[in-house]
């Protein structure tokens, strides 16, 4: 057939064919042949050429049948990566709902412990015998310790999920430490024991870094080191290593003179629910975790930490972070206020839900001496807003009908008003701190509530929104400092170089001019008279800055200057521009509101000195 073949095309390329051998053995071959020629040009014969290709057969075999292999696992493997994808899904989606189990958890565990805790710290305050005393000191010690467990199972759920974030914000870091050992003042005192703070005072004044987590690491060694002391001292020691143009690397060391810590188990110590003895959770307590997470903490900040102990006589811990040094202002110094009974007139809107809560803040508030309001949820506190001013929000986050994030949005960007907000949390995981601050919180205090942290936070920020002045009068400044609060000299003292007949002549004029102007605003407002209302606005705000009222309140001021400057152009057009110029009718209301409230402080403070003066 293939020589048939050539003789008709003159050659053959490839042809297949299986011969058998003497023996009987197949052989696949491929012929290769064609015609040759006598010297006329004539075919007298054919030249085929047979080639062994059994090999190349069983290879092309193999190579087909690897082809489908490789196929079939490409798509084993590609159902295999669906598989993954969908396995990794519903892990991430287990480790969120977990998270949000925790964090559920948390606040439902740590809102009746807020009362308990509260509560029991109220009627320690109240005469006793010895044995309510007692008894009481057992529950409250009881109640510290279930929010020790609580924060150690959440954060080690945060580590364990990756969740952990770190800020980069500036802090007093002197500040911070204070604020961490007050914490443990009744403690030291109760088992007789010495807490002393060494401060390295060659550290910047403020640092970049995440206080928070600071807080955190410290507050574990410390208090392991309060637990496992029962005699002698704990010493916090905060030193500077290294510094150059733009980081300070800071060392800690908390030291005591407790129980120790055998050699061969130091570095055990770290690990998850390890403890140096068996018996330690039966004699002192605790779950073993404290430790594990200021090790992550602190390396996933690239710092490092170690101990030294010794039995019987006490251990060292120790670690270093690299901080980066900053020219920023703190936005709130954390440095604790003592509770002066004599400052009163601060104003408190508490909203929360709870109503044993309710009751313990109305009780602490009552002790600072603070007026208080409650709100049950963000709804009825946006009508009390509406109603009557207020220095300061204590914000719960968990309500229903409206929670604390939305009423905290609503009161920022629909109302327009920056009056701080603390958030009341009992939950402290880092997404609920960023959520609280995105939403325009200016601070946040964890339950359950300590005293003198809580007054200081509010004293803290209402006399940043309020400035109090300390520049007056060279002549009788002791009696000008203690009366003038939301008016500051310093602006009228620059610009009459000093003049005393000078100021006291423009401090007469502003309590001349001020209250009919004052006057002149409500009424026009209400008679929708909107030429007089730019008129009064636009006269008033000169003197905000000359008697040094505080510039929030000239931004009010202005507000309504444009709103009246809007709607007198709207009426002079015909048209109704005014409904869709923000802020509201009911908004402005308020702001003129304010703007009276502040105005008449400061002419009831600028009076007083001016009777002072002479």
């Amino acid at each position: 057939e293939v020589y048939e073949q050539v003789f008709a095309k003159g050659s053959v390329i490839n042809a297949p064919l299986t011969i058998r051998h003497v023996d009987g053995k197949l052989t696949d071959i491929f012929l290769n042949g064609s015609v040759y020629k006598n010297t006329n040009d004539d075919v007298v014969g054919v030249v085929l050429v047979a080639r062994d290709v059994t090999e190349e057969k069983r290879i092309a075999t193999e190579l087909s049948e690897a082809i489908v292999f490789a196929e079939k696992a490409a798509v084993a493997a590609e159902e295999d990566k669906l598989k993954a994808i969908v396995a990794s899904e519903i892990a991430e989606a287990a480790v969120v709902s977990k998270q949000q189990f925790l964090s559920n958890m948390s606040h439902e565990i740590r809102t009746p412990m807020n009362a308990i805790i509260g509560f029991t710290k109220v009627i320690l305050k109240t005469n006793l015998t010895a044995q309510q005393s007692e008894y009481l000191q057992a529950i409250k010690l009881s109640g510290n310790a279930l929010i020790v467990l609580i924060n150690d199972i959440l954060d080690l759920a945060k580590v364990d999920s990756g969740k952990m974030v770190f800020e980069e914000i500036p802090f007093k870091l002197s500040n911070s430490l204070t604020a961490i050992l007050h914490l443990f003042q009744n403690r030291v005192e109760e088992k007789n024991l010495q807490l002393f703070k060494e401060y390295d005072a060659a550290i910047p004044t403020v640092l970049l870094g995440d206080p928070v987590r600071l807080h955190q690491i410290i507050l574990n060694l410390v208090s392991n080191a309060v637990k496992f002391t029962s005699k002698g001292s704990i010493t916090v020691s905060v030193s500077l290593l290294t510094e150059d143009e733009t980081t300070a690397e800071v060392e800690f060391r908390v030291t005591d003179t407790g129980i120790g810590i055998e050699e061969n188990k130091t570095e055990s110590v770290f690990e998850n629910f390890h403890q140096a003895s068996s018996d330690t959770s039966r004699i002192y307590g605790g779950t073993g975790l404290g430790l594990a997470i200021v090790k992550q903490l602190v390396e996933a900040q690239g710092g490092h930490i170690t101990v030294k102990s010794k039995i019987a006589q006490g251990s060292t811990f120790s670690f270093s972070l690299l901080f980066k040094k900053t020219d920023k202002q703190v936005e709130l110094d954390n440095e604790l206020i003592e509770i002066n009974h004599d400052l009163k007139n601060i104003k408190v809107l508490v909203v929360e839900d709870m109503s044993l809560n309710q009751l313990l803040m109305k009780t602490i508030l009552d002790e600072f001496g603070f007026e208080r309001d409650v709100a049950e949820n963000g709804l009825i506190a946006i009508e009390k807003l509406k109603k009557k001013n207020y220095d300061i929000i204590l914000m719960d986050l968990q309500m229903p009908e409206m929670n604390g994030f939305e009423a905290t949005e609503y009161i920022r960007k629909t109302m327009h008003s920056n009056i701080p907000i603390i958030a009341l949390t009992a939950d402290v995981t880092t997404v609920d701190l960023a959520k609280c601050k995105a939403a325009g919180m200016d601070d946040y205090i964890a339950k359950p509530v300590d005293e003198k942290i809580l007054y200081s936070k509010i004293v803290g920020l209402v006399k940043k929104a309020v400035p109090i002045s300390t520049n007056t009068f060279t002549k009788k400044e002791s009696s000008i400092d203690k009366h003038i609060n939301y008016t500051n000299l310093s602006y009228l003292k620059e610009h009459t170089k000093n003049n005393n007949s000078l100021i006291l002549e423009m401090i007469a004029i502003y309590l001349e001019q001020t209250p009919p102007l004052l006057t002149a605003l409500e009424e026009s407002f209400a008679a929708k008279n909107w030429s007089l209302l730019y008129a009064a606005a636009h006269k008033l705000i000169p003197s905000f800055s000359i008697v040094g009222i505080d510039v929030q309140f000239e931004n009010k001021i202005r507000t309504i200057q444009d709103y009246a400057r809007h709607h007198a152009d709207a009426a002079k057009e015909g048209t109704m521009q005014s409904n869709e110029i923000e802020p509201t009718n009911y908004e402005i209301a308020e702001l003129i509101v304010q703007v009276q409230q502040v105005c008449r402080e400061a002419c009831a403070e600028l009076a007083n000195e001016l009777q002072d003066f002479k």
